[in-house]
């Protein structure tokens, strides 16, 4: 599908079934009629002589001219023309990668607009000695596809094929890419496939079956993935996987919002994507596929000949929520499921998740959430601090570091890179900075107006936005201004205290890769405990002799290696006995723990991980 340089010229291949007839548009004034090829609507035409860069547009049964859903770039804008691309006229130097693969991962989420002042996939290339440095080893992006306007999240997407043009189009997105390849790192791409934007949103102009009323999502019409004459819809899809990760070398996919993807077909699309996935690479290529969704259920981590989806990692948001309660008090929305305690924190790390089948306090007694997922490996858990949603959803786009004390943050860091889950960073938590990350669009100001309106009546309902005054001091999405302030100042990283900070992660990261017991990600040698209000302690253990993720006899106390993780959160010091003495200091995050031969006395507000056995 798409438009497809041949020897002669380009193929132009569109889906209209319900058309009568479709014309292509050239730049240049020349207009094609295309041939219906196939009886469910496919409409193609091959001209001669035309080549890479050439922009077109189509039009059905007169209306138009439309941008292709196909497009690969569209360098005017979601209402622009299509531009012609040729994927061979790139120079790939990552002929020796081989991917990345989920077990040892620790992402770097980022939004390309604001990771640096120019806000361009080549400005990009630059900070890639840092966070290889830093010791990440897969770069996220935020949504990478055209969106309308001059900056967006991305997740008003239309145009799933193309780069945007405000990042710097489809060659300057592999030329990020390559870069990163040859600096170690992976880049895993940030898809939507629960719905389309709105603005520049031109697919019910060539069927409407890309559509459904069956179901409804929160951001728009619900894509058709299970009804009549859905198979399109799926290729649609199903190709654009393809496309990243062949096209683009990317790494792997994060999909947005997997809970909305809704198919009641024998096959659900999401087990059908990620086979298709692993299958576009070759044999010994990796990639990582990972879902967001609250749902907390197993099927997406276990493979699709099990009954499962094929997920390698999904999103497990209940560790974030019960820490940011106890954290920073933060009670209204989803967090009222939680009740912020250092032993709720405790039982979600031994668990995976919070919620394994309970209702939630703020659902019915019928509605449960979630499913038991203790048996599977750690990595397939992405655990965080923060992300974008978690800091671009708040009314002000504060990051926890600005709502906590450095000290805590510093304590809070050391544990979410102790664990044996997958670990993500959000652009800038490494060096603590001072910028926030809000909720910005350049929608047309028709949908602008609406999209301001929308964002101050979502708070409505939380105590401290009641008054309407109030709620008017939330940035507005529309303004330019929103957008600029949330551009990360690179500055911090190299300036105290920000270069102490990221000091600190490089430290932490370096030792989850470096150290025997560390390493394996082994949540069967694991165990958490609150110690009291404000202290948590998580020990691991690695059977002496063992293979990484082998055997391991528990009742060979003497003869295994452990680390062990005191956090105190509190205001004064504590004396933890309960693991006995011998203990040495691997790493701290504050003042130095005592350590004697009875027990480890952690200062106020501190992490200390400590050794005991082989090191």
């Amino acid at each position: 599908m798409g438009a497809t340089l041949t020897p002669d010229g380009t193929q132009f291949r569109v889906w209209a079934p319900s058309a009568g007839r479709v014309a292509v548009e050239l730049s240049h004034g020349r207009t094609a009629s295309l041939t219906r090829e196939s009886d469910d609507g496919v409409w193609a035409v091959t001209l001669p002589g035309v080549g890479e860069g050439t922009r077109y547009r189509y039009r059905v049964d007169g209306q138009g001219p439309f941008p292709d859903p196909y497009s690969g770039s569209q360098p005017e804008g979601v209402h622009g023309p299509s531009e012609i691309v040729d994927p061979s006229a790139f120079e790939w130097h990552d002929e020796g990668w081989s991917g990345v693969g989920i077990k040892g991962l620790v992402i770097y989420q980022l939004h390309v607009g604001t990771a640096t002042p120019e806000g361009t996939f080549d400005a990009l290339i630059g900070q890639l000695p840092r966070l290889k440095a830093l010791g990440v080893n897969a770069i996220e992006p935020l949504p990478v596809a055209e969106f309308p306007g001059r900056w967006n999240w991305g997740y008003d997407g239309v145009d799933l094929f193309a780069p945007t043009r405000a990042y710097g189009g489809p060659h300057a997105l592999k030329r990020f890419i390559d870069a990163a390849h040859q600096h170690g790192l992976g880049v895993i791409l940030d898809v939507v496939f629960n719905h389309f934007g709105p603005d520049g949103n031109y697919l019910r102009t060539f069927s409407a079956d890309y559509f459904t009323d069956r179901y409804q999502t929160p951001w728009g019409e619900a894509i058709n993935y299970d009804g009549p004459h859905s198979a399109h819809a799926r290729q649609l899809v199903l190709d654009n996987v393809r496309y990243w990760l062949t096209a683009y070398h990317a790494d792997g996919l994060r999909l947005d919002a997997t809970h909305a993807i809704y198919d009641s077909s024998d096959r659900h699309l999401l087990a059908e994507l990620t086979d298709a996935a692993r299958a576009a690479v070759r044999p010994e290529r990796q990639i990582v596929l990972i879902a967001e969704t609250h749902e907390n259920d197993v099927r997406y981590l276990l493979p699709v000949n099990e009954g499962g989806y094929g997920f390698d990692a999904v999103w497990a948001d209940d560790f974030h929520h019960s820490l940011r309660r106890y954290l920073a008090g933060d009670h209204e929305g989803y967090y009222r499921d939680y009740v912020g305690t250092l032993e709720e924190v405790a039982r979600c790390i031994e668990q995976g998740w919070l919620y394994e089948g309970q209702p939630t306090p703020s659902s019915s007694l019928e509605e449960r959430r979630g499913t038991p997922a203790r048996d599977r490996p750690a990595w397939q858990f992405v655990y965080v601090l923060q992300n974008h949603d978690q800091i671009g959803n708040r009314p002000f786009g504060d990051r926890l570091n600005q709502q906590i004390d450095a000290a805590r943050f510093r304590a809070a860091s050391a544990l979410l890179l102790f664990l044996p889950y997958t670990p993500m960073l959000f652009m800038g938590q490494e060096f603590g900075a001072s910028t926030p990350f809000q909720y910005f669009t350049d929608h047309n100001p028709e949908l602008g107006k609406l999209v301001t309106e929308g964002r101050r009546k979502e708070f409505t309902a939380f105590s401290a936005f009641a008054d309407a005054a109030r709620r008017e001091q939330i940035p507005d999405p529309q303004a330019e201004s929103t957008f600029r302030a949330s551009k990360l100042d690179l500055a911090e990283a190299d300036r105290s205290p920000g270069d102490e900070l990221a000091a600190l992660y490089a430290r932490l990261i370096a030792l989850r890769r470096s150290d025997a017991v560390l390493l394996p990600q082994d949540r069967r040698a694991m165990e958490a405990k609150a110690l009291s209000a404000d202290v948590l302690a998580v020990l691991r253990w690695r059977e002496r002799g063992s293979t990484i993720g082998g055997p391991r006899d528990a009742d060979s106390v003497s003869a295994r290696s452990e680390r062990l993780l005191l956090v105190n959160f509190g205001d004064s010091a504590v004396r933890v006995d309960a693991y006995g003495g011998g203990w040495q200091t691997l790493l701290e995050t504050g003042d130095t723990a005592r350590v004697d031969d009875e027990a480890v006395t952690v200062a106020p507000r501190s992490a200390s991980i400590l050794a005991r056995g082989a090191t």
